[in-house]
């Protein structure tokens, strides 16, 4: 049976660690190479490193700040945020990130999605999709969802897998930072039409949320921010009650 993954996320901004409630009111969450260490050292199974003012700001991810951070971590490692090109990937992997995560720039040229693939391997590509559930559609959103588009959930999502994404970081904006729970309908959706790795994103706020994404949802990995940052749930702890409730994770 495959295990389940943990992954903290952390959202820089101006290079530090950032959290919000639906995408906006942003508080400070700590410095991100501290924050990485102290993650790999407590259970994490991942981590994703998001600048999430890249794109919008058009400038390009950190690469110091993901060296840093890649020399402090000894699990696999995620970088996303105003990734273009085959270039700029090559930089972040040159300097340490293991998988890098590509959003809006997938959208805007899908192709990007086939030329990562072909370069890295399949393995290396994770795309984000940040969706809106509107009028009981989900809408796929760009510009760290600020701009909604044409695209529904489910269509770009097929679409991404056959372009050799290796896995999908959905992130429910409805859901993010309320501590309400993830979106278990859509990831349940998402897990039995596609055959890659769904990560469910937004929503954590207790055990018992993370328990209900991994057996309702099927998601094959959750990711938090806030709930881990802030201390409201310890790593070890949150496996030691998925695995009491019959989740194979890693301890």
């Amino acid at each position: 049976m495959l295990t389940k993954r943990i992954i903290p996320c952390l959202d820089i901004k101006d290079g530090r660690t950032v959290k919000g409630i639906n995408f906006l009111e942003l508080r400070d969450a700590g410095d991100p190479v501290e924050l990485a260490e102290i993650y790999a050292r407590s259970g994490a199974d991942e981590l994703v490193f998001l600048d999430i003012s890249a794109t919008e700001e058009k400038r390009k991810t950190l690469a110091e700040l993901v060296l840093r951070v890649a020399e402090k971590v000894n699990i696999p490692f995620t970088v996303g945020g105003g990734i273009s090109s085959v270039e700029d990937v090559d930089i972040l992997l040159k300097n340490g990130a293991d998988k890098v995560s590509i959003n809006s720039s997938a959208i805007k040229n899908p192709q990007l999605i086939n030329d990562l693939a072909a370069k890295f391997g399949n393995q290396c590509i994770t795309v984000a999709i940040d969706a809106k559930k509107i009028d009981g559609e989900w809408i796929v959103h760009l510009m760290g969802g600020q701009i909604p588009t044409e695209l529904n959930l489910f269509d770009w999502a097929k679409e991404v897998e056959k372009r050799g994404a290796g896995e999908i970081l959905f992130t429910s904006m409805n859901n993010d930072g309320t501590k309400n729970g993830f979106a278990n309908e859509a990831l349940a959706r998402l897990s039995s039409e596609l055959h890659i790795p769904i990560i469910a994103s937004g929503g954590a706020g207790n055990m018992q949320h993370f328990c209900d994404t991994f057996k309702e949802g099927k998601a094959d990995a959750a990711l938090a921010a806030s709930v881990f940052h802030f201390k409201e749930i310890e790593i070890i702890d949150l496996k030691q009650e998925l695995r009491r409730n019959g989740i194979a994770v890693r301890i």
